[in-house]
């Protein structure tokens, strides 16, 4: 079956989100990288040097908008934009304002006896996150507009964590180069918070609080993105400042969240709502809804980001959305109790949970090729090159599987006496986790070598996994 989403696709209005985002202007954005390339552009505005000097834009309430951006002038006056002074009034009149630390450790920004015009009347972007203790000098409250400004002790989201016996343990990550100044942050089934845990220890450092016990996390850039249970919203957790900088309302309870970083989309299901959404990373806004055939679950995106798989949890069929096809919505076929599904040189792979059996479908013609039996209870599968990699809970293994032939040529043995249940890929190195619902374990999976190669503990155990550069904290 064949069917076309174009109808059903549909430009989201701000009923479903919150204010419009205000990312700078492309100009600005590229007179500011002519000094630091690497430049962090927060889509609520904020600017975030590589070194963590963050600069806040006062948005004009009329400005030229040239092609060409140059500096009016600075405080201190005559200084560049590489010598970072505290203020920058631009040719069309933006202004970036340095986030200074007053005497008392305050955050704010430069004290004038008599500000600038372009300060006293521009306005900061009214969805931005506004850092913490922030204070904005008498003279310059216009620029506040309608922002919630807390002048009491915030500390955002953090909250400590017990600290056992093992909290001094350490795990060795030497010589695992993709693991170096990295940071787990980790969903468990004996907590709802997010504990956050340097890969070298045991327990966790601290974790951020969560109201509701998270379904999905995802991370983006310096961002964390959360669905949970019993919340129509996702939430856009700033790493940088470790508060919640944005919520992204939908109608129904979001579910699951797949990441096409290439083209910085989110796609979001709802099964309850038959619905994927499409979220812009670039603004943390929606741009579309693509209605769907049945409540969609276990939700994949291609390697190339042109097709969606989705299994419909009520009548276990499997469906493909091309995305690159005005959103052509195809029956693959019917299949029990799936737990995952993956797609490799144009076949569609999927493992049943209960008939321990690995489905091969070709998607051109949508016939079954062959239906092979593999280790007991799949519970996931990475894909690598032309390997598949299919995790048996039940027995402690992972069935490696030559695509090109789609034979097993080999079984890895875990050593986990519990049950893992996920593998994550380490960013784009031939590295993966697999870890454990039940134990505080994970196992280090080289992909190329297709061995393990290192067996770590942890103090809890793990549903979900996100793997993020260390970031250097706003204001410290």
């Amino acid at each position: 079956m064949r069917k076309s989403l174009t109808g059903l696709g549909i430009l989201i209005c701000l009923s479903l989100g919150t204010a419009i985002a205000a990312p700078l202007p492309d100009n600005i954005q590229d007179f500011i990288k002519s000094s630091f390339p690497d430049t962090n552009f927060r889509f609520d505005g904020v600017v975030i040097l590589p070194d963590n000097t963050v600069y806040l834009p006062l948005i004009p309430s009329k400005f030229n908008d040239g092609t060409e951006v140059k500096i009016k002038s600075t405080i201190p006056a005559g200084q560049t934009m590489a010598q970072k002074p505290d203020a920058i009034i631009l040719s069309n009149d933006y202004v970036l304002l340095k986030m200074l630390t007053n005497s008392k450790g305050k955050n704010t920004v430069v004290n004038l006896t008599i500000p600038p015009l372009e300060l006293r009347t521009g306005l900061l972007p009214q969805d931005m996150l506004v850092p913490k203790n922030f204070i904005v000098p008498a003279n310059l409250k216009n620029i506040i507009g309608n922002l919630n400004i807390t002048t009491t002790h915030d500390t955002g989201l953090v909250i400590p964590v017990s600290q056992s016996k093992e909290s001094a343990a350490v795990n060795s990550i030497s010589g695992i180069v993709p693991l170096q100044n990295k940071m787990f942050y980790i969903t468990s089934n004996i907590t709802k918070n997010i504990q956050v845990v340097n890969p070298v220890k045991k327990v966790a450092d601290y974790a951020l609080y969560q109201e509701s016990t998270p379904i999905t996390i995802k991370g983006y850039q310096d961002f964390l993105l959360v669905t949970s249970y019993d919340k129509k919203s996702m939430d856009v957790i700033s790493l940088a400042d470790e508060k919640v900088i944005k919520e992204i309302s939908f109608k129904t309870q979001p579910d699951e969240i797949v990441i096409d970083e290439k083209n910085k989309t989110a796609y979001v299901s709802s099964g309850e709502d038959a619905s994927i959404y499409v979220v812009d990373l670039n603004t943390m806004t929606i741009k579309k809804q693509l209605r769907l055939n049945g409540m969609c679950e276990k939700v994949i995106l291609s390697e190339d980001g042109t097709k969606l798989f989705y299994n419909d949890k009520q009548t276990r069929e499997i469906w493909a959305v091309e995305l690159d096809n005005n959103y052509l919505l195809k029956e693959i076929g019917r299949f029990p109790n799936v737990s995952k599904i993956a797609y490799v040189n144009d076949k569609i792979y999927v493992t049943s949970r209960t008939k321990n059996r690995l489905a091969i479908i070709d998607y051109d013609t949508m016939g079954l090729m062959s239906e092979n039996e593999i280790s007991e209870k799949p519970v996931d599968m990475l894909a690598y090159k032309d390997t598949l990699f299919v995790l048996g809970a039940a027995d402690k293994t992972i069935d490696v599987i030559d695509t090109t032939i789609d034979t097993r040529t080999q079984t890895i043995e875990l050593t986990s006496n519990q049950f893992p249940t996920k593998m994550t890929r380490i960013g784009n190195s031939n590295l993966a986790l697999v870890t454990d619902a039940k134990a505080g374990i994970y196992s280090i999976l080289d992909l190329d070598k297709k061995s393990v190669i290192k067996v770590n503990q942890l103090e809890t155990p793990v549903n979900s996994i996100v793997i993020m550069n260390q970031i250097k904290k706003i204001g410290k």
